[in-house]
């Protein structure tokens, strides 16, 4: 990798923490929003003791990526280490802006937004911020349970300590946050362009295979098959296609074949010839 695209990458990491770290202190913290994380645990300790949030999450994040380099392997990095320390770093220089509002569920909407746009640009340059993401690999790799569940479990338990902590609104508010960062966090890693993938089985092939490649002006292919009722050797051509050109797809096959069996799902990232890498 050259010089230059470890700057940029280590530029995203930045720029993502100081807009975890704003979005922390306008948005959350001010609502008693804790969605989740080493921040949400930070934001009730301080609710519950006073202690700044900075300081809470420095004395979380730092053991517990120790702990994921003796338990994991040294696969986290140094960019992940940076992440580490740098946002709570942004979350102290920070802790003295103006609330932006007062209004749980905008804090909640807004706040799990900006939460996920520093998030989505801190996973780009292949980073992590730690925390409780840590324990979640580490309950993955001796539990067998998937990632996925992991790391509800342990947002879920914060969540649960929020309501318990501050009251069950609260805790309300904080699951609207996790889902709008987890909602923008797919937005900024894959864009805003979406992609359906298209399976069709027709007696008419040819006639399909043509108009897609040159009415519509996509690359087509074929996959070889077999019916399971029938056992005949069958052919399913597959596609790719713009959103945009779903509609145009689907009204030149069903000219063509109208019985044709189609099949199509959505396709949040594509690479290739005619797609944004």
């Amino acid at each position: 990798m050259s010089k230059k695209s470890k700057v940029v990458e280590y530029l995203y990491i930045i720029i993502g923490a100081a807009i975890i770290a704003l979005a922390f202190n306008v948005l959350l913290l001010p609502n008693h929003i804790a969605s989740g994380g080493v921040s949400g645990i930070s934001t009730i300790v301080n609710y519950l003791a006073g202690f700044n949030p900075a300081f809470i999450q420095w004395a979380l994040n730092i053991p517990l990526f120790i702990a994921g380099v003796f338990f994991l392997g040294y696969q986290f990095g140094i960019k992940t280490f940076v992440g580490t320390l740098i946002i709570p770093l942004f979350v102290y220089l920070t802790q003295d802006f103006t609330p932006w509002t007062k209004e749980p569920l905008v804090g909640a909407l807004f706040g799990g937004v900006l939460i996920g746009a520093g998030l989505g640009i801190v996973f780009r340059s292949n980073a992590s911020t730690g925390g409780t993401d840590v324990i979640a690999q580490i309950m993955h790799k001796f539990t067998h349970l998937s990632l996925g569940i992991c790391v509800a479990l342990i947002d879920g338990l914060v969540v649960l300590t929020a309501m318990v902590a501050f009251d069950i609104e609260s805790g309300l508010y904080a699951l609207i946050a996790l889902f709008a960062t987890s909602k923008t966090i797919d937005v900024v890693q894959v864009g805003l362009k979406q992609s359906k993938a298209v399976f069709i089985i027709s007696n008419k092939q040819d006639e399909i295979r043509e108009a897609i490649l040159f009415k519509i002006g996509r690359g087509i292919t074929r996959l070889e098959a077999r019916g399971g009722y029938t056992d005949d050797d069958k052919q399913i051509l597959f596609c790719v296609v713009v959103q945009q050109e779903f509609p145009k797809l689907k009204k030149v096959v069903k000219e063509i074949d109208d019985s044709a069996f189609v099949v199509v799902m959505s396709a949040s990232e594509v690479m290739g010839e005619g797609f944004s890498l």
